[in-house]
């Protein structure tokens, strides 16, 4: 558990430096679900199902993230919300692999506590 504590708190620090570094306004409504949009993606596909699970391969995750990223863009350019810029990009980068990171540390956890049961 400490470990699932020192990779959130990691993030966070290093999602406020990114914060400060691009100058997004990341508490907005806006902003808050496209971070929380891919921090779970990456949690649940990439995290348990490719990583921990097996269950998904990685080519056939990369599609189903690049789809669902893929329909927010373009949700967001029907709504003449200009979030297609490298700054956007690169937070997305570090919230789905931050996302698969904190997915594969848990499920590892989960699994060996019930193992001790």
């Amino acid at each position: 558990m400490k470990l699932i504590g020192l990779i959130l708190s990691l993030g966070l620090i290093a999602l406020y430096f990114l914060d400060a570094a691009f100058r997004l306004e990341m508490m907005t409504l806006e902003m808050l679900g496209h971070i929380a949009l891919r921090f779970f993606t990456g949690f649940l596909i990439l995290g348990i199902g490719v990583f921990y699970e097996h269950v998904i391969r990685f080519k056939s995750s990369i599609f189903i993230i690049l789809a669902l990223l893929l329909g927010d863009d373009i949700f967001d350019y029907y709504r003449n919300v200009n979030s297609f810029t490298p700054e956007v990009i690169l937070l997305s980068i570090y919230m789905l692999l931050w996302g698969a990171l904190t997915g594969y540390v848990t499920m590892r956890h989960i699994k060996k506590s019930l193992g001790r049961q």
